[in-house]
């Protein structure tokens, strides 16, 4: 049985969760059939349907709303599409980021390597600001120098693009811990056997929208588990994070 899901906020229109790490929005056709799937979960712990209105990739954690009817899901959308959403993620990158950087790279969707002789796919626009929140070096070697050097970042993705953060922190060459397809191994190894850490080190803290019906500008805020209080602790960043963030793990 599935555990229940941590609700962030829920009216008769509208409910956000926090999703974990690991954890499908939506069943796809390669999906396993025993991995939780969170729309299903969600619909088993309240009782009755829900509606996706974004997404977030399977390895990503935080805030994700869902609608519970249709009309509420076509509005919300309608939000999504305009840019209208403000959108805030934490990650942990290999390196010193700088403190602040404004990509504008566009990007062509991601390639599907589970499709054959897959149809390339025209470049969209993908625009996301970066800011530093903390830094550290530790003594061990990883790759070819001494130290290591890892940071904490806020990112804000001013576009919807599949896999944009994760990509752009790519291009940056400034790649998140834990990211199997566009990360670096070795680092992810470490913080693996050595920090206890084997989930994806990206987590969608804030989300910000217009209510459809009352105009109430929402906030909505998923605090951060363990894991990554963990790393936040042996970092020391603690002092580094935004004041809405609780400081104790979820």
């Amino acid at each position: 049985m599935s555990q229940n899901l941590s609700i962030l906020y829920q009216d008769e229109d509208l409910i956000a969760v926090n999703k974990p790490a690991g954890m499908l929005v939506h069943r796809g056709e390669r999906s396993e059939e025993d991995r939780p799937i969170l729309l299903q979960t969600l619909r088993d712990q309240l009782g009755q349907k829900v509606y996706p209105v974004h997404r977030l990739d399977r390895m990503t954690s935080g805030v994700i709303v869902l609608a519970l009817n249709s009309e509420t899901a076509s509005l919300m959308v309608d939000q999504w599409r305009n840019k209208s959403v403000e959108k805030r993620y934490f990650a942990v990158t290999r390196g010193y980021m700088p403190e602040h950087v404004h990509l504008d790279y566009a990007m062509a969707p991601p390639v599907d390597k589970f499709k054959k002789n897959p149809k390339p796919k025209p470049v969209q626009e993908a625009i996301t600001d970066f800011y530093c929140l903390g830094q550290v070096e530790i003594p061990v070697e990883i790759d070819k120098y001494p130290q290591s050097r890892y940071s904490l970042v806020e990112a804000l993705p001013k576009t919807g693009r599949k896999h944009q953060i994760r990509r752009h922190l790519k291009h940056l060459s400034h790649p998140i811990i834990g990211d199997t397809r566009y990360g670096k191994g070795k680092h992810t190894q470490y913080f693996r056997d050595h920090l206890n850490c084997a989930q994806m080190l990206l987590h969608a803290w804030k989300l910000s929208f217009e209510h459809p019906y009352t105009g109430q500008t929402m906030c909505l805020y998923a605090q951060l588990n363990e894991t990554w209080w963990s790393i936040i602790q042996t970092f020391g960043w603690t002092q580094s994070l935004p004041e809405e963030v609780s400081r104790s793990p979820l």
